[in-house]
């Protein structure tokens, strides 16, 4: 495009772009819709970004005779290569969004309902405030996810007949689609929880039967309801299919979004009740030390890695699996020193659970091959935090006799072995 001079009205005050959907607030400021939307409703902005005057309402005007000086101005200037924007359509509004709801409760309209109201999420964020805010849209969206669980049978015959050639997809797949996207409020999610009894337990049929893109949305939904429970809701427990199908999505690594929620899950719920236990009978100890021998991982993964190991080795099943396993005690000690000091506290606390209460002499023999003795002497030497030196110094301790004349310390480390 050649230089051309843009009347600065022609501006969004927020991205200093052409506008191409004009809208005027209260304060007689025109910004971009997306521009404006954006700074009020996701930054949660309460003032006029140009005049800083508290905005009496959250009225969006829209300018039609600035767009359409826009639009003529980029029609005179196409011979430069400017483009003419095109007429956007009208907002939705909350009675479109009542009819869309009133037909997708109809079996015969009920997935082209949803796919309509999927698209019009997926164009703005004010799309979806309107859909949030339309009586009994969320509540709907649940009742179909919940459905999943009523048989699996008709589940199946569902999912035959909605096979459009897209791939097959049931209301519950798109219903789960839209309620992940809506990204709602923790409020929101904690009137989810309460006006939808065992809506954990759907999504957790969700994870059993759906496609992959289906389970990293249950994946996702789960762990933003998990994070707003209330303790006493942890407390009582979940049901093992549900530790189950949390450690398959690792296992399977559907997506490296649905990755970091598991392990999240894991993490907020293994300190509850015999949650742990089940986590561990689930296949989770033996999964997470699968994922840490991949190699090369992101900081805060790993780090969620070695704070879930650290929760698990906790009970007497988690630290059976952890010694059971040929590279458990490798592996962690590998990542000692090597990944940030929240790692470096949560690996020693693993090593001292074991050396403390599994402390065979196969074990103890193992600590010493693969290194774990060395670097914990080493920890000693650096600057680590005081809780994991005291770890360290405890953990030695412990089993002085065994590796204190240890030929595979090295004499530095030797030096710095605690009496």
């Amino acid at each position: 495009m050649e230089q051309v001079e843009v009347p600065s009205y022609f501006l969004c005050p927020i991205s200093l772009e052409i506008m191409r959907d004009p809208v005027t607030l209260a304060t007689g400021i025109t910004y971009d819709r997306e521009s404006i939307e954006r700074w009020i409703f996701s930054e949660k902005h309460e003032t006029c970004p140009a005049t800083k005057q508290p905005l009496p309402d959250l009225e969006l005007t829209p300018n039609h005779t600035l767009r359409r000086l826009i639009q003529a101005w980029c029609t005179a200037n196409a011979s430069h290569g400017i483009e003419r924007f095109p007429t956007p359509r009208p907002p939705v509004d909350k009675a479109q969004i009542a009819a869309l709801l009133d037909e997708a409760k109809l079996p015969r309209s009920q997935m082209n309902s949803l796919r309509k109201l999927k698209a019009i999420i997926s164009e703005s964020d004010r799309n979806k405030r309107c859909v949030i805010e339309a009586a009994g849209a969320v509540d709907f969206l649940a009742s179909l996810i919940k459905e999943s669980r009523s048989n699996e049978r008709e589940q199946e015959q569902e999912q035959h007949v909605f096979d459009d050639g897209t791939g097959s997809t049931t209301a519950t797949d798109e219903a789960l689609s839209i309620l992940y996207s809506l990204q709602i409020s923790e409020q929101s999610l904690l009137h989810l929880i309460e006006r939808n009894n065992g809506f954990i337990e759907s999504l957790t049929t969700v994870l059993r039967r759906s496609n992959y893109q289906s389970r990293a949305h249950a994946m996702l939904l789960m762990k933003s309801l998990v994070l707003v429970m209330a303790p006493a809701r942890l407390k009582k427990g979940f049901g093992k299919e549900l530790f189950e199908e949390v450690v398959k999505v690792l296992r399977d690594q559907i997506s490296y979004q649905a990755t970091k929620a598991a392990l999240r899950v894991l993490r907020e719920l293994s300190p509850w009740g015999r949650n742990r236990v089940k986590a561990v009978e689930g296949g989770a100890v033996g999964v997470v030390i699968e994922l840490l021998l991949l190699g090369k991982r992101e900081t805060r993964e790993c780090e969620m890695m070695v704070v879930v190991l650290e929760q698990l080795c906790r009970c007497a099943e988690g630290r059976a699996e952890m010694v059971g396993h040929a590279a458990g005690i490798a592996v962690v000690s590998k990542k000692l020193l090597r990944v940030s000091r929240v790692a470096n506290e949560r690996v020693v606390r693993i090593l001292h659970s074991v050396a403390r209460y599994s402390p065979t002499p196969a074990v103890l023999q193992e600590m010493k091959q693969v290194g774990a003795v060395g670097k914990l002497c080493m920890l000693l030497q650096m600057d680590c935090g005081e809780k994991a030196k005291e770890k360290a110094k405890e953990i030695l301790r412990l089993h002085s006799k065994v590796w204190r004349n240890s030929l595979c310390l090295a004499s530095p480390l030797l030096a710095s072995y605690p009496y």
